[in-house]
């Protein structure tokens, strides 16, 4: 179980992360790196979702594990274009370059929040 550490902790790198990409919006006045923010929040919802559906049924087991392999390739999906649609922007010349970096690194501390997030708190089914 996680305590009130964790939490803090958690918050603290989240806020990094929110501050990292708001700042590479606001620094250069360009504000398309805010889209990774977007991606980042959204990459757990395929996982999520996709769990929830491959086995509604408690009583059997025999759920199929294409729905989970598709869920972890949206969500692998949307980390990679998290991180490609910084480097597409700046290689196009829409933002700068180190924008493009704090953009980046900002969107990986907030879904490593997430992903740390729901690996702390989650429930453990004892049957």
């Amino acid at each position: 179980m996680a305590g009130l550490k964790t939490i803090i902790a958690l918050s603290f790198v989240l806020a990094i992360g929110f501050l990292l990409v708001i700042l590479s919006s606001a620094l250069w006045k360009q504000y398309l790196p805010l889209l990774v923010v977007a991606t980042y929040v959204i990459a757990p919802l395929p996982n999520w979702i996709c769990a929830r559906c491959s086995n509604p049924d408690d009583f059997m087991e025999s759920g199929s594990k294409a729905i989970i392999d598709f869920g972890r390739f949206c969500t692998g999906f949307l980390v990679v274009m998290g991180i490609a649609l910084p480097t597409l922007l700046a290689h196009c010349g829409l933002i700068v370059y180190p924008a493009m970096a704090m953009s980046i690194v900002g969107g990986l501390l907030i879904y490593g929040t997430i992903i740390s997030f729901t690996m702390f708190f989650q429930e453990e089914q004892d049957f």
